[in-house]
Order: C-alpha cells, then sequence, then structure tokens
C-alpha cells in the first residue's frame, strides 16, 4: 500500500515537473545589452548607441536605438564596444606541459586522463572568461578520448566553456612525434602512430567513432613524415563523415603534401613560401599561422639557436601574410596554448597578426567571420546578427584604433547567458 502511494506521489511529482518546464519554454525570456558601440565585423563599420535583444540563447534582433519591450532585462554596458564572440581554431585545452626539454614526457607519465580533463575544465573556463565563446581543439596531447569528455560536459552544463570542435588524438607517422622511449614498448605518446595508408585510415576510421569533430594530421615534425596517400587516407574517411582534416605542416613539402592530399586547414605553415600560399588559394584551404607564440615570447628567449629559429620564422610571418591577402588566402585565427601559463592568452594571436601584416579588422575578422567559416558554423556563431547564438563580448576603447584591447575583455555572453560582466550590473528599462 506504501509503495502504491509512492508510486502515485512520484507520478504526480514528474507530471507537475513536466507541466511546469513545458510552461517555462513558453514563456520566452528576453535581453536587451545596450553600449555605446558595436563592431559590425561583415561591414567592418563601427555601430553607436547599439541594443542588441536576445531572446533565449539567439539574437533576435540588432541595431542603433532599438525599442526594448517592457519584459525585457536590460544590460547596460556603457562606454564600451561590443564583439562577436572570439573563436580560436587553433587550442589544446587539455595541455598544461610543464617546462624543461623533458615537459612533454613527464606530462604524459605523471598525469591520469581524469586529471588531463580536470586540467582541460580549468582552461576552458579561463579561455571563455578570455572571451573566446567557440574553439577548434586540435589534438588533446596524448589525453585519449578525453577532449571528447570535456565537449560534452560542456554543451551538458557540467562544465563552463567555450562551444568545442575537438580532433582527439591526431593521426603522426611512426616514430615521428614525440616522445619516444627505445626500451618501453609501451611508452604514452601525443598521437596515434600509424605506418601505410590502411593504418591511417583504420585510425581516422576509430577516431571519428570515438567521436572527432575534425581530424588532425602531422605532414611533417622536422621533415616531411606522412605521405600523400597516407594523409589522402584520413582525408578520404574524414570527409565521408563530413568532416574537415587539419595538417600540422612547417615545410614547404609538407605543405603540398598535405594540400595536394585534400586537407582544409595547413596549421603553422612557418616555412611557407609563395607556391604554398599559391597552392593554398587553389585548394580552397585555410591557413592558421600560429605566430602569437613567437611573437610575445621572442625577447624572453636567451638561447642563441632557438631565438634564430623564432626570428627566422616571424620574418616568413611578415612576408607571407602580406602576400596571402594578396592572393586571397583565407586567414583563421589560432594561438595554439599548450601550457599554463599560455591558456586564456589566446587574444595575443589577434595582436600578433595585427602587427605581422594583417590590418585590425582583418586580424578580428580572423577570430571571428572567418574562424566560423572554417569550423563550418558561419550559420551559428561569428557575428553579431538576428538568428545567431547570441555569443557576445564587449571591450573598452575601439579595439580598431587599439587592437590589444581584444585582451582586455570586460563582458562576455556564450548563448544568453553573462558569463562575467566587470561594467555595469543589469540595470531596469
Amino acid at each position: 500500500m506504501c509503495l502504491t502511494r509512492a508510486l502515485f506521489l512520484y507520478s504526480l511529482a514528474f507530471a507537475f515537473c513536466d507541466h511546469a518546464i513545458a510552461q517555462t519554454s513558453t514563456r520566452p525570456k528576453l535581453i536587451a545589452i545596450r553600449a555605446s558601440h558595436m563592431l559590425d565585423v561583415k561591414a567592418g563599420s563601427t555601430i553607436s548607441n547599439v541594443v542588441v535583444l536576445i531572446e533565449e540563447d539567439k539574437i533576435r534582433a540588432v541595431g542603433p536605438a532599438l525599442t526594448i519591450p517592457s519584459s525585457a532585462e536590460v544590460i547596460s554596458l556603457g562606454d564600451v564596444t561590443l564583439l562577436p564572440g572570439l573563436i580560436d581554431c587553433h587550442t589544446h585545452l587539455l595541455a598544461r606541459i610543464p617546462p624543461g626539454p623533458d615537459g612533454y614526457g613527464l606530462n604524459l607519465l605523471t598525469k591520469s586522463q581524469a586529471f588531463r580533463a580536470l586540467e582541460g575544465a580549468a582552461d576552458a573556463r579561463i579561455t571563455l572568461h578570455a572571451g573566446f565563446t567557440s574553439v577548434r581543439d586540435v589534438e588533446n596531447e596524448g589525453s585519449g578520448y578525453a577532449d571528447v569528455a570535456l565537449r560534452d560536459a560542456v554543451n551538458q552544463g557540467l562544465v563552463e566553456g567555450p562551444r568545442m570542435q575537438v580532433a582527439t588524438r591526431a593521426i603522426a607517422a611512426v616514430g615521428q612525434y614525440n616522445p619516444f622511449s627505445a626500451d618501453l614498448r609501451d611508452f604514452p605518446s601525443g598521437a596515434q602512430m600509424i605506418s601505410g595508408p590502411e593504418e591511417a585510415r583504420r585510425a581516422a576510421r576509430e577516431q571519428i567513432g570515438f567521436g572527432a569533430d575534425l581530424l588532425k594530421v602531422y605532414a611533417d615534425w622536422g621533415h616531411p613524415t606522412l605521405t600523400i596517400d597516407e594523409i589522402r587516407a584520413v582525408v578520404d574517411e574524414a570527409h565521408k563523415a563530413r568532416l574537415k582534416v587539419a595538417a600540422h605542416a612547417d615545410s614547404v613539402e609538407g605543405i603540398r603534401n598535405a594540400l595536394i592530399a585534400g586537407v582544409d586547414s595547413i596549421e603553422h605553415g612557418g616555412f611557407a613560401d609563395r607556391t604554398s600560399l599559391e597552392l593554398m588559394k587553389q585548394k580552397n584551404a585555410y591557413w592558421v599561422p600560429t605566430k602569437g607564440y613567437f611573437f610575445f615570447r621572442l625577447d624572453s628567449v636567451t638561447n642563441p639557436r632557438q631565438r634564430k629559429y623564432m626570428e627566422d620564422v616571424l620574418k616568413n610571418a611578415r612576408q607571407n601574410i602580406t602576400l596571402a591577402r594578396e592572393l586571397g588566402v583565407r586567414i583563421a585565427n589560432g594561438f595554439d596554448p599548450s601550457s599554463a601559463e599560455d591558456h586564456g592568452h589566446n587574444a595575443r594571436e589577434i595582436i600578433a597578426m595585427s602587427k605581422l601584416g594583417l590590418s585590425p579588422l582583418d586580424a578580428i575578422r580572423a577570430a571571428t567571420t572567418t574562424a566560423s567559416e572554417l569550423m563550418g558554423w558561419q550559420d551559428k556563431v561569428g557575428s553579431v546578427e538576428p538568428g545567431k547564438f547570441a555569443d557576445i563580448i564587449a571591450v573598452p576603447g575601439d579595439p580598431l584604433l587599439d587592437i590589444s584591447q581584444v585582451e582586455h575583455v570586460k563582458f562576455v555572453m556564450k548563448g544568453g547567458i553573462v558569463i562575467k560582466n566587470e561594467m555595469l550590473i543589469a540595470a531596469p528599462h
């Protein structure tokens, strides 16, 4: 009798909850953001006295001096410039690699995948608070499929972080990605090692099966490594699943092999030349330069050999970014953080790009509209316009006049939820 009564009460409670949820879902939540300025990244112009009207998680309307419904919660941010949530197309949220020559190996040997996932959660939060509401995580550096778990935890609201696309383990040639041990056969590695097209195909299928949103290959590692046929097998499997392939490629030959095999983006391209860029344009591939680390760390490097290498990479970047603009190569933003001190400073890549040849507007577009296109999310994020997710940030001053403002984000909203607000608190209408 007691069990029957309990079951009845439980069913009644669930019915009430379902009714309450149904009622809530039919009552739209309206938010209006007011600010002095907003950069329209598509038009390249600034809108004054802007109002962004948000319904649930999407933008409903945007424009100067819009009429605000009386039911809306108003957030007045004052003298700031609104921007779309920024995008980093080359990050490693699960990488907190200790300094020193043995740091990478120690990271793999001394940290469990569970701990790596928790580190990733911390880095995800830092990245989101820096204004990056979407990221493409291009390899989890030896943490199995922990990046898939992190992405899913963010999507379920268990962890605070940006929208994520994850590449899981990455694919490299046997013996051509660190670390190595001649004695320990099961020594953990930072990528999935393959030899031959069939192993490449199997690795691609496995990673897709375990939840990859894109795949990453190492076309070179100091010198060209994977063959065109090996890369093509990965590309074939990815494209059948409607996923993209990113290629780590610094050398001219590595870039060429990756592009001929059909990859969708070249990551780094440190020693690309005109032929490399022309082939990128011909193949309709994106370039993700990742030069912010070099730009901001050069002055602190004391090792002559390392400093010379970084100087050469930056010199080549200055030439190639200008040339890429002339050729019409699409450049997407990616900072490539891999340590605790780098995460959250993703905006330094935008600043570096503006110092190496992009205009401030194009550097911001690389982190918004162009980045969203590379991710295939151009209908969801990358600009502040009706129908897209309400991913909005605010910076002081005018980033077109002072690009460094993108590193001083004062307000972050992701999907209509305020993540950070260092300006005025919500004001009554």
